[in-house]
Parts: C-alpha cells; structure tokens; sequence
C-alpha cells in the first residue's frame, strides 16, 4: 500500500546535473536570498551592517529588490506595511544588536496587528556564543531573548545547510494564523562561509490552515439564526483573512448589525444599511452591542479600544471566533471558536437559517443618529471638516496610514475606508512613528497608486529620516503633518488629569522647508485649501509634504458615563 506521505517529487536530470554542479562563489547569504525567493518574496527591506554584510553582498547577485531605510524600527514599520497590503511574509534584513534591538517596537505593532514580517538578522560569530562575553561589536548575552516575547517564534541558525530549512519554517510561521512577525538569526562566520550547496529553488514552507471544530460552528450557526438581536463585531482578523466578502454574505443573511473595530476598518461596508461603523468610542455603541442577545466577534480580542476602554459588560450570549488562542475568551467568556476568520465565516455561511428582520436597519439608523447628534454638540467642526478633506482628497482604493495623533484618533471612528485593507494605523501597539515609513512599504508594494500617511508633528520627528528613503525610491506618498506645537493627544490628557501639562511642547523644525532639502516638494496648507492642495500632492508622481497648522482637539470619551 503506498501513503501519499510516501511520495516524493523526483527530480529530473536537468535539477539533478544542476544540484551537482552549483555556481561557484556562492556563501550562506547567498542560501538566505535564493531561500527568499524561492519561497516567492520579491522585495526585501532593512538597513546594512557589519555582521550582515554576507546576506547584503548576495542581494547583488539576487532577482530580489531591496528597499533601505534610514533607521530600523522604520524599515520594520514598511515591512509590516507591506505585509498587510499584500498578504505575504515581508523580509526584513537587520545587523546584530543595536540593528535588531531598534527593530523591536515595529515588530510588537506587527505582532499586535497580525502582519506578517520575517526579521532575518546576523548575529556574532559562531565562536563568541553561548552567553559570555567575548568583546565582539554588537555583542548581547542572547539576542534571541530579547525578541521571544514579541515575535511569534525565533529560528536560530548555527551552520549554512540549516539557512533553507530554518528561514522557509519561519516564513510558515509567519503567514500561518494569525499572520505575525518571526525572528531568524545567522552568526556573521556563516553568512560569510563558502557553500557547495545546491541552488535553493521552492522549498516548502505552505502555512497551515487553522480551521474550526464543525461542532462549535453548528452550535453558533443555531445561536445567530435563532438570535433576536443578533450583532456582528468584525475585527482585523477579518480583514488579514481576506474575508470582507462572507462577512458582508453573513450579514445580509441575519440580518444583523456590524460594528468594526479599528483595526478592522474596511472589513464592512461603511454606507451599508447594517453598519454601525466604527464608534467603539461612544456609549451610545456600547449600549448597543450590549443590547444584543447574540454577538459575534470575529478576529477581535475585544481589548481596551475595542471595548471602550473595559467597559463593556455583555448581557447575551457571545460567540467569539479568533485565530490568536491568546486572546480567545482572554476579556469575556464566549463560545470559542480557534479559528481564522475566512474559514470559521464560511462554514457559518453555510449552516445558519435565513432570518429576517426589518427593524435592524431602522435600530442603526437610530444609533448613528444619537453618535451624530453627541458630536455636533460638541463644537468640533474643525477636526469634522478636517477629515471630510482628507477623505474626499484621498482616491477611493488608495491606502492610508496613521501615526498616533488626533487626527488618527478620529479617524479611528469616523473615517470612510471605502473599502478592506485600505485604512491602517498604529493601533495595535501605539507606537510612534508609524505613518510614514508605513506608508513608503505599501507604495513599494504598489506603486501604481498614491499612498497617504498622516502624522502629527511629534510623531513626524521619528519619521523624518526617511524622506531620503522617499525620494532615493521616488515613492508615491504624500505625507500630511498637522502640527500643532507638541504632543496634542498627551497634551489634553495631562491637562485634564493634573490641570496643565509638562513635556508635550516641542521646538519643530519647518517641515515643508526640511522636505525641500531632501528634494522632496513640501507646502504649508489651511484647513480652507487643504482639500485641493491635498488632491494635488497625491495627484503628482512621486513623494511630498504637505504641512497643516492646527490645533485640534479630540471628541469628549463617553467610557466613564
């Protein structure tokens, strides 16, 4: 009897005299760019170093494109960038120690957003491991250490025939649900030691599927179709998983309300009669979704944004579908579903009964009515006008990302993604800095189409480095800065805690006159022009700065009434 995991794909002749016969001058950063792109990668982001200059060497002798940026943590923030907006596993090249180690804040966003990264870095020569202290640059007593509390596994290498297995189980790691980053080390010595291995071509790294018990399904499938008040909360699972489409067929189906999360804006259609959009921020939503006998969340942890801040307290039943075991059930009990959304959706799709329900689209209307009517007594135009710029400057499909300012903050809530896996913010960690060297990795993944990154002016120094990296790669971003003199969100936190706030004020330099030095057209903008100048920027090929000087301020938090 023959089992199919007895087969074996032979190689013909051809391979066979190719394998015994491998170019000559070929080292182990060579097995690290063939292993690349055989697995189907065709661009590489990162920053050189003295340990990794094997791999860096072999790129030149490689198909794949390298994208270099002036500071790690921002090469690791493009790669995630380019992770989300693609679906594949972005390889990120770093250099021991303080290389890798400023890595580290990108890759726990990565991690919190499930995108998936492949951080491949060098380590000191073999000899000088193990724990001591040998004196080599760069040297940590385990490097690895510092990463396993972020990344969702670490692969160490100790010699150049382990480089295809160990970088193609990482790349499995990383797309396998939920996606994620993962941390490979190579020691220098192995980078650089000559090989006689064959060429590697298409190893085998297919991620596995995370499917759910059929069990589980059929008892949420009886639950939702016999629900009065059924409720949706589609997270950023959604969106990773690709499933906007069975989400919008589920919905439709149950007639049931949808909420996103912020990290899931796109995954509903924002127009839609069923949507409650994305106001997690507003007590009036939380009343809501607690009002609902039956709520699904599906790839949401239901964490403190997504909860209004905790508290949330569900009176029906819920049924949580999620790929991260560690947030499953983690906030509130649930029936559990460990699962990737796509799947877990489909197999609802095809076990829940019709039900109708005409009241459903009247009860949103309602809600979205009250959210309305709480902001408008607010006096916020400004902000309101604000983004309504944005949004009609911006091309319906083309991406946005957002570094933690205020106006990300109100983005969160009120923006119109028009569409799934286009609007992406630094939510998931907070960290700042996100917006623009995001922004340049998902023009590198398509540069057919303009990008928007937005930051305040505090987030923008972390940033401003990589206007060299816009202007060397010519990337499409148009880059919008709204400064308002320091860290605004901090600032109004600190004053309505303490009365005044310390250390939120910054000395800024002239962003437009410091784009212009990099060659990159830079323009100071009002909220009354911002709309045209705006369409403009991303209109004109190539990268740009638009600066706007506002103070804005965000909408009273509805959590604590």
């Amino acid at each position: 009897m023959t089992h199919d995991h007895d087969l074996v794909l032979r190689p013909t002749e051809a391979q066979i005299a190719a394998a015994l016969d491998p170019p000559q001058g070929r080292n182990g950063g060579d097995l690290v760019v063939e292993t690349l792109a055989g697995l189907g990668a065709t661009t590489v982001f990162g920053l050189p170093g003295q340990h990794a200059l094997g791999m860096f060497d072999a790129l030149r002798r490689s198909s794949l494109r390298y994208v270099g940026l002036r500071v790690e943590n921002n090469a690791g923030f493009a790669a995630d960038a380019y992770g989300r907006i693609t679906g594949e596993a972005a390889p990120l090249l770093l250099s021991t120690g303080p290389g890798a180690l400023t890595s580290l804040a990108a890759l726990q966003e990565a991690a919190a957003a499930s995108a998936p990264v492949l951080a491949i870095s060098s380590q000191i020569p073999t000899a000088g491991l193990g724990g001591g202290r040998h004196g080599y640059l760069h040297e940590l007593a385990d490097q690895a250490a510092s990463f396993r509390g972020v990344v969702k596994s670490v692969h160490t290498v100790r010699t150049p025939s382990q480089i295809p297995s160990a970088v193609a189980a990482a790349w499995k790691s990383a797309l396998t649900a939920p996606h994620g980053p993962v941390f490979v080390e190579i020691p220098q010595d192995v980078l650089l030691a000559e090989t006689s291995l064959p060429v590697v071509t298409a190893p085998d790294a297919t991620p596995e599927d995370l499917v759910p018990r059929p069990e589980l399904t059929a008892v949420a499938a009886h639950l939702l179709s016999r629900a009065a008040r059924p409720v949706i909360v589609a997270g950023g699972g959604v969106v990773r998983a690709d499933a906007s489409g069975k989400l919008l067929r589920l919905a439709e189906k149950l007639d049931a309300p949808v909420v996103t999360t912020f990290g899931g804006k796109g995954a509903f259609p924002w127009e839609h009669p069923l949507s409650l959009r994305s106001w997690l921020e507003d007590r009036h939503t939380t009343d809501f979704l607690e009002d609902a006998d039956v709520l699904l969340v599906v790839g949401s942890g239901l964490g403190e944004l997504s909860s209004n801040y905790h508290t949330f307290r569900p009176r029906g039943r819920v049924i949580q579908i999620e790929a991260d075991l560690g947030k499953l059930e983690s906030n509130h009990p649930a029936l559990g579903i460990h699962a990737d959304a796509r799947p877990a959706l489909q197999a609802l799709l095809e076990t829940v009964e019709e039900r109708t329900d005409e009241t459903a689209p009247h009860r949103v209307r309602e809600l979205l009515a009250k959210v309305a009517d709480r902001i408008a007594s607010q006096e916020l135009t400004l902000e309101q006008d604000v983004l309504a710029s944005v949004r009609r400057a911006l091309p319906a499909g083309s991406p946005s990302f957002w570094d933690m300012t205020i106006l990300a903050y109100w983005a969160w809530s009120a923006f119109d993604p028009r569409g799934a896996n286009t609007m992406h913010s630094a939510q998931g960690a907070g960290g700042l800095g996100y917006g623009f060297p995001a922004a340049l990795g998902a023009a590198a993944a398509d540069p057919t189409r303009p990008v928007l990154a937005v930051s305040g002016d505090g987030g923008a120094l972390y940033s401003v480095a990589e206007l060299a990296t816009a202007r060397q790669y010519d990337l499409p971003v148009t880059w919008l800065i709204v400064d308002d003199g320091g860290y605004g969100i901090l600032r109004e936190y600190m004053t309505d805690a303490f009365g005044q706030a310390t250390a939120t004020e910054l000395t800024r330099p002239d962003y437009a006159a410091l784009a212009e030095s990099f060659g990159v057209p830079g323009l100071r903008t009002t909220p009354e022009t911002l709309e045209a100048d705006l369409a403009k920027a991303l209109a004109t090929p190539g990268p740009s700065v638009l600066v706007l000087p506002a103070v804005l301020r965000m909408f009273a938090p509805t959590h604590l009434g």
